[in-house]
């Protein structure tokens, strides 16, 4: 596997794939299997496979969620190294950002709800950062776990919209065998924590009502900011301490 971390020697290694399918995957690290998986496919459907590791400070509401996001660079390196990854790209903040920020993508209608009124700004900085990941790596096939569904959507879109070559490849969500969907973010849960944030997807899974949800999952700990029906899914945010958990299920609306 090839380590690099310099946008110009990036851009030399991208010269010489010409002509290979690339399929990449974007993560902020701090991998588990869920990453994998989107890997395992990028690698099946790809002549090369490109991972990046990037925690992204734009799309933070709060510095002190960002300076809490976990980070497992060495460990993350081992295990793509181990699954044969072609290349991992660990871009400088300074290199990706040289504008300071001062051109952004900004969407203004599927990014204003849901995620986007409980965490302004949190698009605009995932859609930059993804166009910018994505004009570098001219992927052929970029995947995204579905879990984060609305993001998922919006980054198809901005692809759509700018007419960029990449196709936006959508993945099951990968769930630990007590439900809960597979993110960084669980490995700052307390084991009290952990053993609470299984009812999440169990009630999103339930036949109840939102309101009842809403309810049952509050009278448990959970401090919710939304459940929401859309997309023939059922979508929830909640947190547990200062831990924000997102999740989404099928979900036939009636």
């Amino acid at each position: 596997m090839k380590i690099v971390t310099h946008l110009n020697e990036w851009k030399l290694f991208r010269q010489q794939l010409t002509g290979k399918k690339i399929g990449f995957v974007p993560t902020m690290g701090c991998l588990h299997q869920g990453h994998m998986s989107l890997c395992q496919q990028a690698q099946a459907e790809n002549d090369i496979s490109v991972v990046s590791i990037f925690v992204n400070s734009t799309q933070f509401n709060q510095a002190s969620d960002f300076d809490l996001y976990p980070r497992s660079l060495e460990a993350d390196i081992a295990l793509l190294s181990s699954h044969h990854i072609d290349y991992l790209f660990v871009p400088k903040s300074h290199e990706l950002y040289a504008d300071h920020y001062h051109i952004r993508i900004i969407e203004t209608d599927l990014s204003c709800e849901l995620e986007g009124k409980f965490r302004p700004g949190h698009f605009t900085g995932v859609l930059t950062v993804v166009l910018k990941l994505l004009n570098l790596v001219q992927a052929t096939h970029a995947y995204f776990g579905e879990k984060d569904y609305q993001q998922f959507l919006l980054v198809r879109k901005m692809v759509e919209a700018l007419f960029l070559p990449t196709k936006i490849v959508g993945c099951e969500t990968i769930r630990a065998e007590d439900g809960l969907a597979l993110s960084s973010r669980n490995a700052r849960l307390t084991p009290q924590q952990r053993a609470l944030a299984a009812h999440f997807p169990r009630l999103l899974n339930s036949l109840s009502d939102i309101s009842t949800i809403t309810t049952e999952l509050q009278t448990l700990g959970f401090k919710v900011d939304y459940i929401f029906e859309k997309w023939q899914r059922r979508l929830g945010a909640v947190w547990l301490g200062d831990i924000r958990l997102i999740d989404n299920v099928a979900h036939v609306i009636k």
